[in-house]
């Protein structure tokens, strides 16, 4: 594991499974809750994307990431999708109950977004900081408000994945020859055009940490009466946000709302109402054939969904704030760290003896609630 200096791998056992989490070397495990701040990757990633934020935050918070299971250091369990992403919060939770951490700013990107909404669901959290989240109503197979499209999710769940991406992610595959290995898969989708880093192979590395074993990445498909003749399964990682397993909407009722951070780029190319990972956009385009037409497969607008249930949440009394990062992907915390850095000590309330700069002007806030 490639580990930045600083910080360290730690191995937790819960009752479930032994958990890997980062952390810095020597921060203080008694700090605060309200300066404790947890960190939850995405799909195909690991606990090594947080490396750059949890060097750069200030000494006196404690970040810690984490591997989900099937992804880092972590056992690779199966994962019961039927539950929606509850085997991941459920984990989550052991892990920060096995570290004497009652709650915690949660940090979520991607898939860990979802992850962390439903642990909010379920459990206090300080505040949520959501970076290119999954829709409160899952991915694919959805109209604007959250009802599914098919009774069996077609289109949707672990059939989704590239079966050459999967190949080579389980032969560990770090080279650029092919444009489904992860590296290129990382600079075609993770990533703005003009992004570039020194640390590119400790990304890929992450993602060649995910286990493609029965019960994880990406998931089982079944057969499906609706175009695209697939639909999502009950087992792996794609499924537990198929839209008959996964709804974290409920946020706007919860009694105690956490405060949200929403961070998106506006050149998303994975979680966007035009996603290129969305079979129905994809069939629009003509890059999957027979594509039924808008009424029937419409592609899902998952930006429109987030804000939707986002305002909803500001409405019913939660505070809200909406940063977009121009020319920014998937990855804002690793294409524009110091606006990030700043909208998370923001977020969370951070007054330190450490002064930041003026806001990036890159960062362009769009909504606040505060």
């Amino acid at each position: 594991m490639s580990l930045f200096d600083g910080i360290e791998s730690r191995l937790i056992e819960t009752p479930a499974l032994s958990v890997n989490v980062l952390q810095r070397v020597g921060d203080d495990v008694a700090t605060p809750a309200d300066r404790t701040v947890v960190f939850v990757h995405a799909t195909v990633a690991s606990s090594l994307f947080w490396q750059e934020i949890l060097v750069d935050l200030p000494n006196d918070l404690r970040p810690i990431a984490v591997d989900l299971r099937g992804f880092g250091g972590t056992e690779n369990a199966p994962v019961d999708a039927t539950r929606g992403v509850r085997d991941f919060s459920d984990d989550l939770a052991a892990t920060l109950d096995a570290l004497g951490i009652e709650t915690a700013h949660l940090v979520g990107w991607g898939l860990g977004a979802g992850v962390i909404m439903q642990y909010a669901l379920d459990r206090p959290a300080l505040s949520l900081t959501l970076q290119s989240p999954v829709s409160p109503y899952g991915f694919g197979g959805t109209r604007r408000d959250g009802s599914r499209l098919t009774d069996d999710d077609a289109g949707c769940g672990g059939s989704v994945a590239n079966p050459d991406f999967v190949e080579r992610l389980t032969a560990g595959d770090a080279g650029d020859e092919a444009p489904t290995s992860p590296r290129n898969v990382f600079r075609a989708t993770y990533v703005s055009p003009g992004y570039r880093s020194e640390h590119e192979d400790v990304w890929v590395e992450a993602m060649l940490s995910t286990s493609t074993a029965v019960g994880n990445y990406p998931g089982d498909g079944v057969p499906s009466a609706h175009w695209p003749g697939f639909a999502a399964g009950a087992l792996g990682v794609l499924n537990t946000v198929a839209p008959r397993y996964f709804d974290v909407s409920g946020i706007v009722a919860l009694a105690d709302k956490p405060p949200i951070l929403w961070v998106h780029g506006d050149a998303d190319i994975v979680v966007s109402d035009a996603s290129f990972f969305d079979v129905n956009h994809l069939g629009s385009l003509g890059i999957v054939a027979g594509w039924p037409g808008e009424d029937v497969a419409p592609a899902q607008p998952m930006l429109t969904q987030t804000r939707d249930v986002l305002d909803a949440y500001a409405a019913a009394g939660g505070e809200v704030t909406e940063v977009l990062l121009a020319g920014v992907g998937y990855t804002p915390h690793l294409e524009r760290p110091a606006a990030f850095r700043q909208a998370l000590l923001s977020r969370i309330g951070y007054v330190g003896a450490r002064s930041d700069p003026a806001p990036p002007t890159e960062a362009i806030i769009i909504r606040s609630a505060d």
